[in-house]
């Protein structure tokens, strides 16, 4: 018998502060997404405080934490919306950038992204208003956007 100790995986949860520092990056999160007039209109005469809720338990599972997100599926609880891919690709990049602002470690920001990405088409509903040659989409641009800032931060 050998005598190793075997160092338990941090969470990216724990990694990144755990529930107060979800709770702060959620209520930043939302401060951006309602100040943005293209956005704010999907959140009329819902009930902020409940919705913050819901994603600070979503988003703590994501990142490894506690598993109690008690909300219904992303498609059913976004479905009457009617999200464009614009806005949603604009909804990612504002949490990714928040996250990126923070000083979360690039490879968890990383992961979100490919959450991010793998749930897109369960909330997506709507055609985008623009013509989509001209408004990247998905996994391309939002990854596309994370690398070039972390280029950008490796070099300074």
């Amino acid at each position: 018998m050998t005598n190793s100790t075997v160092m338990p995986s941090v969470s990216d949860y724990d990694r990144i502060g755990g529930a107060p520092a979800i709770r702060t990056v959620v209520d930043r999160f939302y401060d951006l997404v309602l100040a943005d007039a293209e956005l704010a209109g999907y959140f009329t005469g819902m009930d902020i405080a409940r919705v913050k809720r819901h994603q600070v338990l979503l988003l703590s599972q994501v990142l490894g934490g506690p598993v109690t997100y008690d909300g219904r599926d992303l498609a059913a609880a976004h479905r009457h919306l009617e999200v464009t891919g614009a806005h949603y690709d604009r909804v990612a990049q504002y949490l990714t950038g928040l996250l990126w602002r923070s000083d979360v470690d690039t490879d968890i920001i990383f992961r979100v992204a490919d959450t991010l990405t793998a749930v897109r088409d369960q909330i997506v509903a709507a055609p985008s208003p623009r013509p989509l040659a001209a408004q990247p989409a998905g996994r391309r641009s939002l990854t596309g956007w994370l690398r070039r800032k972390a280029n950008q931060r490796s070099r300074g």
